[in-house]
């Protein structure tokens, strides 16, 4: 006791000496001699009376002395749409900021803007404000850019506390039963999406029964979180893009993205819900379409015995799913000249049995997530109960014709079928490039009989495919593609063009592209 005494007598001796000598810090005004991380913030693209993200700019005093910044503010002042944040205090003016010599401080910025408040060109307002700093003739200042889009907005009704209250009623069983999905029914003037301007869907945007919501060229769907898309029974999808000429701003597809714009959003996953084609559906068509940083790009349910198939998709991407880019379940799809990659899960899955039938497509996943338990391709003839119990159906078909199955993983194809003889499991690849190592011989069974010609038809294995760049979704072959030349002309002839428009006809490729040399 007497040892904790003297050290706490000590202690307390040198705080106060130390107190004693140290000098109070003095604190002279700035004049003009500040530096700062960026000249000028740019707050990229947003919406109309959408949030941005929030920006940073760092302000450094790099003089030996100690100083106040007599005043740091908005140049517009309090009638600023930006909003500042400075040292931890929310406001848009303020005085006698303190920095230490060597030292910096940082400033965060938001912005919400009303378009209409504005004239705008072709829908977009350049928005622009500027951090002051200092006072008199020792201004410095700090530009804010922001560019602002015009958008059709729908969302579901809303009462005074803003919060969401309409919910969406499907046929379950039989039976139109009211959910808890939030979002509502498209109005009849709301069912044709043109490329006029943006769409921001809040919630689900459900199709009605009977009625075709048709998108043109050109168009550009965004979605908030846990938002999307909802075709109902008796409804149509008709999404009709077409060929761009430039790769870069894809000007003729039609482009389902999330609502955020700012570039570190560009290839997120997981930002918005899915395209949905509920059970009972008809003669979706889906042409020239990008399908982005969904949770599942398409779930597609129920039809699995349709004539023209309940979905025909053609030329078009659907990558950066956090689960599944297209998920069946016991349904009819169609594809020609499809891309599919990064998925949580599967790039396809083909579940509880339907009928699947894709020409010149590639079906990939470079997952650089998690770690990835599912295969690019999954085909399965059941589902489980809560108790385990599996409830099958027929796989009738899937045929997968002049097409690439491959990825980062090992095997990327998988046929989980339960047997039974009450159910069939028709499959087959045709001419196709795929990645399945079977050398541990962990898969048997007639479904993995790689010499079964009914089953397998001159496919190539385990070779390398030479993608341009597939962790970021460039599916494109090179000219050291395992899969050059080795098409069937039948199946060419059925898909005459490639999906950047090359004629595939005289020596087809496999998958969606013929291939080029890589600049």
């Amino acid at each position: 006791m007497l040892k904790k005494l003297f050290y706490f007598i000590g202690l307390m001796s040198f705080l106060m000496f130390w107190s004693s000598c140290r000098k109070d810090f003095n604190f002279t005004p700035s004049s003009g001699q500040l530096s700062f991380s960026k000249d000028t913030v740019y707050l990229d693209t947003v919406f109309t009376n959408i949030g941005s993200s929030t920006y940073n700019l760092k302000v450094y005093n790099r003089s030996s002395d100690n100083i106040a910044i007599p005043s740091i503010r908005l140049s517009n002042g309090l009638a600023s749409n930006y909003r500042l944040s400075v040292d931890g205090m929310a406001g848009k003016e303020f005085e006698n900021v303190e920095l230490l010599a060597h030292d910096s401080l940082y400033i965060f910025i938001e912005t919400t803007v009303d378009i209409n408040n504005y004239a705008s060109t072709n829908g977009r307002f350049l928005y622009t404000d500027a951090i002051e700093f200092g006072s008199g003739n020792s201004i410095q200042s700090v530009p804010l850019i922001t560019l602002v889009k015009d958008a059709v907005f729908i969302y579901p009704n809303r009462d005074n506390t803003t919060k969401v209250i309409e919910t969406l009623t499907l046929n379950v069983d039989g039976q139109p039963t009211e959910t808890d999905l939030q979002g509502r029914e498209l109005l009849p003037e709301e069912l044709h999406f043109t490329n006029e301007k943006p769409y921001v869907i809040y919630g689900f945007a459900a199709v009605p029964s009977g009625e075709t919501l048709i998108i043109d060229a050109g168009a550009r769907l965004h979605f908030h979180a846990n938002s999307g898309l909802i075709v109902k029974e008796g409804a149509s999808l008709q999404v009709n893009g077409s060929y761009s000429n430039d790769q870069d701003l894809l000007e003729n597809e039609v482009i389902f993205e999330g609502d955020r714009l700012e570039p570190q959003y560009a290839d997120v996953p997981g930002q918005w819900g899915t395209i949905w084609l509920y059970d009972g559906s008809i003669d979706n068509n889906i042409n020239y379409a990008t399908i982005k940083n969904a949770t599942i790009g398409i779930l597609s349910d129920g039809n699995p015995n349709d004539t023209n198939d309940k979905l025909h998709i053609s030329n078009t991407q659907v990558y950066n799913s956090s689960s599944f880019g297209i998920l069946g379940r016991n349904t009819s799809i169609s594809g020609e000249n499809v891309v599919l990659n990064n998925a949580g899960l599967s790039a396809f899955a083909g579940t509880i049995g339907g009928k699947y039938n894709f020409t010149h497509s590639t079906i990939a996943n470079y997952w650089s997530g998690s770690f990835r338990q599912f295969p690019a391709l999954l085909l399965n003839n059941y589902v489980l109960d809560e108790n385990n119990n599996a409830t099958l159906a027929d796989l009738t078909e899937a045929n997968f014709n002049n097409c690439i199955v491959y990825g980062n993983d090992n095997p990327e194809f998988i046929l989980d079928e339960v047997e039974d003889a009450a159910v069939v499991f028709h499959f087959k690849f045709d001419h196709c490039l795929l990645k399945f190592d079977n050398s541990s011989n962990a898969f048997t069974g007639p479904n993995y009989d790689f010499s079964d010609i009914l089953l397998y038809n001159s496919n190539t294995f385990n070779e390398d495919p030479d993608f341009k760049d597939p962790q970021n979704n460039q599916l494109i072959i090179g000219e050291n593609s395992a899969g050059i030349n080795q098409g069937l002309s039948d199946f060419a002839t059925q898909v005459p063009l490639d999906i950047l428009n090359v004629d595939r006809t005289t020596s087809p490729d496999l998958g969606a592209y013929q291939h080029i040399t890589f600049q």
